[in-house]
């Protein structure tokens, strides 16, 4: 499949709809989550169903396809790329678990959002025909539009104490069952994204809706579902940080748009036209091509995953390890990128009024991720290129 022969309108519709999105990013930053507005044309656009399944409504789309929409998103605002990113991801996920949660799900409405987090911050104890749930968690981006969640967990014993060595679980629960603490996402950047912290305290879930993230991480949960669209035999630890990527690529490319609109005009102190300057424009180019070089990376890389599963081919751990670290690379390049062209913006450049600098502290919120965190992902990746595989244990962590 050839995803640059293939037109995608969940693009073209975003296009439409740019400037709308642009003037909702204040919006989104001072309510602490989504403008509804903004929700409403993530809805309508069909960015959140491209990975979904066709079964329900989705388009079952190519990643590529995802990644360049949700990039397109972040660049026009960061916290509506951002919960794109995110939120989009998770009915990936949706189309290898039970039929039965499908169902529920999105079987009255297919337009029905499905929030996270993964970390494994809650634990199942084991009861008659499924399992008592209990934790909290930080950090579900989108959460106030979204009806169901996906939340990471250890499996526990029969006093709920955590089992060694830990087996971890992703656990889908309806809104009734957990509560979203308001007043709980107050950070420096993202703030439109609205990354609660969700409670849940004695909820029941049927064993179906306990997935163990071993199947999804060894592939037995996609053989098992019967499903067959190459999207869906990407490796999870590819698919996963896709979005979140991508959302922090988009936003240094809104960023350098940002700092380009306002250096058309602009004249330094000193009197000089930036048109003139040959230092800044020097720094511009250099940053252009470091952030088109990101974009180009990460793309690349999930097109050749894709097109090898798409072909019958497994992806080794190798191959998931050095895409890891491309997908790491890709986010540090492009938030450095941005950051010679912001230090170049000026003072007034900085002012709250001029979008330069959100999209700076959203960039540098993004790299906080744990999917960004090089350390592991790096030493891992040349473990592997020595031979060394698998690595010990805790270097495992999303490869």
């Amino acid at each position: 499949m050839n995803a640059l022969a293939t037109p995608n309108p969940v693009l073209a519709a975003v296009e439409a709809r740019a400037e709308e999105l642009a003037a909702l990013g204040e919006s989104n930053e001072k309510l602490g989550k989504l403008d509804d507005s903004a929700a409403k044309i993530l809805r309508e656009s069909g960015v959140i169903k491209m990975l979904q399944p066709a079964t329900y409504g989705g388009a079952e789309a190519h990643p590529r396809d995802f990644a360049e929409t949700v990039m397109r998103i972040a660049s026009i605002d960061g916290s509506t790329g951002w919960v794109a990113g995110i939120v989009g991801v998770h009915p990936w996920e949706m189309a290898m678990c039970d039929q039965r949660v499908q169902e529920e799900i999105w079987g009255a409405d297919n337009d029905t959002w499905i929030a996270s987090p993964y970390a494994p911050m809650g634990v199942l104890k084991p009861v008659d025909g499924g399992y008592i749930f209990n934790g909290r968690w930080q950090f579900s981006s989108g959460t106030d539009h979204c009806d169901w969640i996906f939340l990471g967990a250890f499996l526990g014993d029969e006093d709920g104490k955590t089992l060694m060595p830990p087996q971890n679980y992703h656990v889908i629960l309806p809104r009734s069952d957990y509560t979203i603490v308001e007043d709980s996402w107050d950070v420096v950047g993202l703030r439109g994204t609205g990354s609660k912290d969700i409670i849940v305290k004695d909820a029941f879930i049927p064993s179906y809706r306990a997935v163990p993230f071993s199947t999804m991480m060894d592939g037995s949960a996609l053989a098992d579902s019967g499903v067959e669209n190459p999207t869906y035999a990407v490796p999870f630890t590819t698919i996963f940080p896709l979005g979140i990527t991508s959302a922090v690529i988009g936003i240094a490319e809104g960023a350098l748009a940002a700092h380009l609109a306002y250096q058309r005009t602009r004249v330094q102190i000193t009197g000089t036209k930036v048109k003139d300057d040959p230092y800044v424009l020097f720094a511009i180019s250099a940053a252009a091509e470091e952030i088109k070089a990101s974009r180009v990376s990460l793309l690349e890389n999930v097109t050749r995953i894709y097109d090898k599963v798409a072909a019958g081919g497994e992806i080794s751990f190798n191959e998931r390890a050095a895409s890891r670290r491309t997908q790491v690379a890709a986010g540090w390049r492009a938030v450095r990128a941005m950051d010679e062209v912001v230090a170049r913006s000026g003072g007034n450049g900085l002012r709250m009024d001029n979008p330069i600098q959100r999209f700076w502290r959203d960039g540098h919120m993004g790299m906080a991720h744990a999917i960004h965190v090089p350390g592991a992902v790096f030493h891992v990746a040349a473990l592997t290129d020595l031979d060394v595989t698998p690595p010990p244990g805790p270097m495992l962590s999303m490869i």
